[in-house]
């Protein structure tokens, strides 16, 4: 797990450090029913505050990716939680949702980018 603060960045710091863990756990670089380091470990490995790293973990709790057990730490939930389940559907809706605006520029029929997509759904 592999996490970079910018200062350059728009995103404050606990955002950051959420935006990527969720990237990770999406992409499967991080597995479900890993366990991520503790808070004040990660806190330390970053160099950031303890509260900046709890806000961020709190927040990964909040939208679904991970469940904090006292005691056991920070665990990446099953992909098939609803709340995940949920991250995927948007994402999956902003890539069509782009996919189809650059189709409609280039004046692409629905039968050509439905070809496109059958295409890619078979690879």
């Amino acid at each position: 797990m592999k996490i970079i603060i910018s200062n350059q960045s728009e995103l404050p710091i606990y955002a950051q450090i959420r935006e990527q863990l969720k990237e990770q756990i999406l992409n499967g670089q991080i597995a479900e029913g890993s366990t991520l380091p503790s808070i004040r470990q990660l806190a330390k490995e970053v160099g950031v505050s303890v509260i900046t790293t709890t806000r961020a973990y709190n927040e990964l709790e909040a939208e679904g990716f991970i469940a904090t057990m006292q005691g056991k730490g920070s665990v990446v939930l099953p992909t098939d939680n609803d709340l995940l389940r949920e991250q995927y559907l948007l994402r999956i809706e902003e890539g069509l949702s782009t996919a189809i605006e650059t189709a409609r520029a280039m004046g692409m029929s629905m039968e050509e980018l439905t070809e496109v997509f059958k295409n890619l759904m078979d690879t």
